[in-house]
């Protein structure tokens, strides 16, 4: 699931020489319906990309804790400020108005990402400090061991 959002954000980060590195736990494995999974984690790839300077990196990590699988996005980015962190998530939602023309984009990827998550069972949350960049956390249920097939759980 990681690789093939990897994978579709590959060309916008190599035009701004941005580094994309993935780890992921093998046993890490998510309950649900993998395209829109895909979907959610490729959202938080491409602002993680849109909103970083040329030249750095996003990262990207899935490992399972405590009965959940938990798919991480940091970034090097702007940051967002405290005041604006809860509202990233609403729709058509942009934090710099000015910026926005440049990067392009309707406001709705994270949007999008915390319905998905949402319809999933779980919960996204962000970490940012301004400046220095942003980390977007999927928590989903994991997969029941029985269920961890490839044909009916979402592989990191």
């Amino acid at each position: 699931m990681i690789a093939r959002a990897v994978d579709a954000n590959r060309v916008a980060a190599e035009s701004h020489r941005i580094t994309l590195v993935a780890q992921t736990d093998p046993d890490a494995v998510a309950w649900g319906d993998e395209s829109m999974l895909v979907t959610a984690v490729h959202n938080l790839i491409a602002n993680a990309i849109q909103y970083s300077p040329d030249g750095t990196r996003v990262g990207i990590g899935a490992l399972h804790r405590d009965g959940a699988i938990e798919i991480a996005v940091t970034d090097q980015g702007v940051g967002i400020p405290e005041s604006e962190r809860e509202r990233v998530f609403e729709r058509f939602f942009r934090l710099d108005n000015a910026r926005s023309r440049q990067t392009g984009g309707t406001g709705l990827g994270l949007a999008i990402v915390k319905h998905v998550v949402q319809n999933h069972g779980g919960e996204v949350r962000v970490w940012s400090q301004q400046g220095h960049g942003s980390t977007f956390t999927i928590r989903l249920p994991q997969a029941p061991e029985a269920a961890a097939v490839p044909s009916r759980g979402a592989r990191t």
